[in-house]
């Protein structure tokens, strides 16, 4: 495949991976490009989930064809999937500091009833736990601090931004 590298983010909800996201965004225009992940979707049938993966390897390889970064903002089935396929992304897992920060962060939003916050917590509990497991992750980035947070990401990127930036984009 040419181009950059596509990107696979991964983390529960409220770690701050749209935030750092935003942010990296700003900072390089025109570098990236997104696909909407099927590869997330919980399929059940197998020609579904075929179908599911050649639509977003596509929808990977046309970002790439423009020389941008693709980002994908996957759930972990969805890093388990592509992990399937020969996309060979980068694979970063945003985590908060802390079960306890988490649920403050939620919390804040108030766009949480107390029933989904407690099911937010639970997969956000598993989501920690395998952010742990060897292998499935090229770089973990405990967001404790926006600026050294985004300090990791940029850094775990920069070789595929640097080769998107040389290539003209």
């Amino acid at each position: 495949m040419s181009g950059p590298r596509p990107v696979v983010l991964s983390g529960p909800s409220g770690a701050g991976k749209s935030t750092l996201l935003k942010r990296l965004l700003q900072e390089h225009r025109g570098i990236f490009g997104f696909s909407v992940s099927r590869l997330s979707a919980r399929y059940h049938e197998e020609p579904e989930a075929r179908r599911g993966e050649w639509q977003s390897k596509a929808a990977v390889q046309a970002v790439q064809a423009m020389n941008r970064i693709c980002v994908l903002d996957v759930d972990l089935q969805g890093v388990r999937n592509i992990k399937a396929t020969d996309l060979q992304p980068i694979y970063i897992s945003v985590q908060p500091p802390s079960l306890h920060v988490l649920e403050e962060r939620l919390r804040q939003r108030n766009t949480e009833t107390e029933e989904s916050l407690e099911k937010r917590l639970a997969a956000a509990r598993a989501d920690m736990e395998s952010s742990k497991e060897p292998g499935l992750f090229d770089a973990v980035i405990i967001n404790d601090s926006l600026e050294q947070a985004y300090a990791e990401l940029k850094e775990a990127l920069s070789e595929e931004i640097k080769k998107a930036q040389r290539t003209g984009a």
